[in-house]
């Protein structure tokens, strides 16, 4: 199956505010967040691509721009809701500072599967709605480009944590523990046995994701082993 490189979208106006941003239309990205940007396309540049998706929330798609303008074979991205930010009802707008405050906030922090955004979604649907993309992207991108294909998908820091402990088969009241930076890449590569977490949270080089065959196995080679820098 596909190999995913997960982007989170780089630095935002809300990063820097505190501001839980949510849905709200009109965060951009920050003079850090477009050079994070900027140096993506770089990043990726040894990694041939057979698709690009994106949220369609703004700040995804200023973080693809760079990639893309580089990569015209891509076209535009695919915009997929189902892979936009959590819905945090009452809480978007909201400084975290004082979401941190909130009783909801320590549950949101240690027991996950039961938080549930006044106004707006639970993580466990957050979780469904996510994974179930990643794997309809996965089978899509397979019977498309074939199963050595690399894609990249750009997404926000909750949705990434949600795919990345369903791939490493954690509950999801430890995703918590899975931390992502603003323009971290994390690759899964989805095989029919299981998911294997090849990068997570990376921020440096990301050439050693070029699919590599191995002889022996007509697979890529880095599939057994799961690790990469956090």
């Amino acid at each position: 199956m596909p190999t995913l490189l997960l982007v989170r979208h780089g630095r935002s106006t809300a990063n820097t505010a505190g501001i839980l941003a949510g849905w709200t239309p009109g965060v951009d990205l920050d003079d850090t967040g477009r050079a994070q940007a900027a140096a993506l396309a770089g990043r990726l540049a040894a990694v041939p691509l057979a698709q690009a998706v994106s949220s369609p929330l703004e700040r995804c798609r200023q973080t693809l721009e760079p990639l893309l303008a580089v990569r015209p074979e891509l076209g535009p991205p695919a915009e997929d809701e189902r892979l936009g930010e959590c819905h945090y009802g009452e809480w978007t707008g909201r400084p975290l500072a004082e979401l941190a405050k909130e009783p909801l906030w320590r549950t949101v922090q240690d027991h996950a599967a039961a938080a549930a955004f006044p106004g707006g979604e639970s993580l466990r649907e957050l979780s469904h709605r996510t994974v179930g993309a990643v794997r309809e992207w996965n089978a899509k991108i397979a019977a498309e480009h074939g199963e050595d294909a690399v894609w990249v998908a750009c997404s926000h820091g909750d949705v990434i944590k949600a795919v990345v402990a369903d791939a490493l088969g954690l509950h999801l009241d430890h995703f918590q523990r899975i931390s992502v930076e603003p323009c971290s890449v994390t690759a899964i590569r989805y095989t029919p046995q299981r998911p294997f977490v090849l990068r997570m949270g990376d921020t440096g080089d990301l050439s050693s994701l070029a699919p590599r065959l191995s002889a022996a196995t007509a697979t890529p080679a880095g599939d057994a082993v799961v690790g990469g820098t956090a």
